[in-house]
């Protein structure tokens, strides 16, 4: 029998250990970001333009918000450990680039805004665990027959959705067949729920419950909605999925949160450097670094800077963006926000809840407050998926924080089926996973 006093000697001895390599892959990925930013800055004209003579600043208003990487460090992985982390980047991101910002408004105030705001979403989202009380979970073959029905639902979805575009096209020419595109609006909504949602969490039900075969068919259900819906996230999904259970079986929770986007970034910038050598052609550095490092990474980063300066002299929105709200409230805006931003010659495209929710909605100055409620929402999450097993958790929701970077939370919950896979979640039997979801805690229990 093992000795209790042992045990735990081992595990306070581990735990400065464990959370100095958590600090140094911080702080890998802290520079890894901004090297990747300065060269991303180029793809975006006229908005920020990357100079020399102003690094030393930016290394300096960096390093400032560097500190709350600390937090990532002593909380323990949930929901919002994965979200928060991805927030964390793109705000990283953002003080890093304004001070090559050639867009004019309150600078100053959108520094202490945002840097406030992402105090104020991650204290509740990397800090309200707690399990809900009361819980109805589904039986051990309700939960298989759930997922089956999941295949069956999305299978359904996407054929429906095929009728009325079905269309093979390259990444350059997607976003001219796009525009072409007209959904009903239950067909949109169920192809978003199944892409970003439904499908993921199946394919993460099947890995844990060693059910291979079907995961894969998960696997091409999600591949199979890029023709449908002509996204770069969809092509890229099923991907990205088997990215994070790769990772989920070569390292711990937090460091997979972190890795997940730390690698991504790191090759970005090794395919350029290979390409500058000379040693691999740069159209290819260029495709990846242009997608990854470019569009996933510094885009949202982007989209504050854009959004700040369009409503420093434009009226907020007081969340007249969200169609429920339409009804009630006069918005002084016709057309979608992604529509507006065309202005600035980037197409159109969304942007986070700190863009939308904060930002448009309410100012500067109540965007805190705004940011501490989505934590808030976070939060529920976090309560709703507490006891089951990590990777569990960071697979059927590895789709979310890609797409919180780019989309309103309120547009997530409503129609890309976040809300759905909180209820997933409560629903879910915790005893179902053969005894993983106990090992789980005692690892988590010992790197803390």
């Amino acid at each position: 029998m093992s000795d209790p006093a042992a045990i735990h000697l081992t595990t306070t001895s581990a735990r400065p250990q464990f959370r100095r390599r958590l600090g140094w892959l911080l702080c890998w990925h802290v520079a890894a970001c901004c090297v990747s930013l300065s060269y991303a800055a180029a793809s975006f004209p006229g908005i920020v333009e990357f100079d020399k003579a102003n690094v030393l600043i930016a290394i300096l208003r960096t390093l400032s918000f560097v500190g709350v990487s600390v937090a990532f460090i002593v909380s323990r992985f949930s929901f919002g450990y994965f979200v928060g982390f991805y927030f964390y980047t793109m705000i990283l991101g953002y003080l890093w680039l304004i001070e090559f910002s050639l867009l004019p408004y309150n600078h100053s105030l959108a520094i202490i805004s945002i840097f406030t705001s992402a105090l104020a979403f991650l204290a509740p989202a990397l800090f309200i665990t707690s399990p809900v009380k009361t819980r109805s979970s589904l039986s051990v073959s309700g939960f298989d027959l759930l997922l089956s029905a999941i295949l069956i639902f999305s299978a359904v979805s996407i054929g429906a959705g095929a009728f009325y575009n079905f269309k093979f096209a390259g990444l350059s020419e997607i976003y001219r067949f796009r525009e072409e595109l007209a959904f009903p609006a239950a067909a949109r909504y169920a192809l978003g729920i199944t892409s970003n949602t439904l499908l993921p969490f199946a394919f993460a039900g099947f890995i844990l419950r060693g059910s291979f075969l079907r995961a894969g068919i998960a696997l091409v259900l999600l591949l199979l909605l890029y023709p449908v819906t002509l996204t770069k996230l969809t092509l890229f999904a099923p991907f990205w999925l088997l990215f994070l259970a790769v990772l989920c079986r070569l390292v711990e929770a937090r460091s997979a949160a972190i890795l997940s986007l730390s690698l991504p970034i790191s090759i970005g910038l090794a395919t350029l450097f290979l390409a500058r050598a000379g040693i691999i052609p740069i159209e290819w550095a260029a495709q990846y670094f242009g997608i990854v490092n470019t569009r996933m990474v510094a885009m949202p980063s982007i989209a504050l800077e854009v959004y700040n300066n369009f409503f420093s002299t434009h009226p907020l929105t007081h969340f007249c963006q969200i169609n429920v709200l339409k009804v009630f409230i006069d918005c002084p805006y016709n057309e979608q926000l992604s529509i507006l931003m065309k202005v600035y010659n980037q197409g159109a495209f969304n942007a986070s809840l700190f863009a939308t929710e904060g930002i448009a909605s309410v100012g500067l100055k109540l965007a805190p407050l705004s940011a501490f409620g989505c934590g808030l929402v976070i939060a529920i999450a976090n309560r709703l998926s507490s006891g089951l097993p990590w990777s569990f958790v960071l697979l059927s929701g590895g789709m979310l924080p890609q797409v919180l970077l780019n989309v309103p939370l309120s547009t997530n919950l409503l129609s890309n089926g976040a809300a759905i896979l909180f209820l997933l979640w409560f629903v879910t039997p915790r005893t179902i996973f053969d005894g993983k979801n106990q090992a789980v805690s005692q690892t988590e229990a010992s790197t803390t």
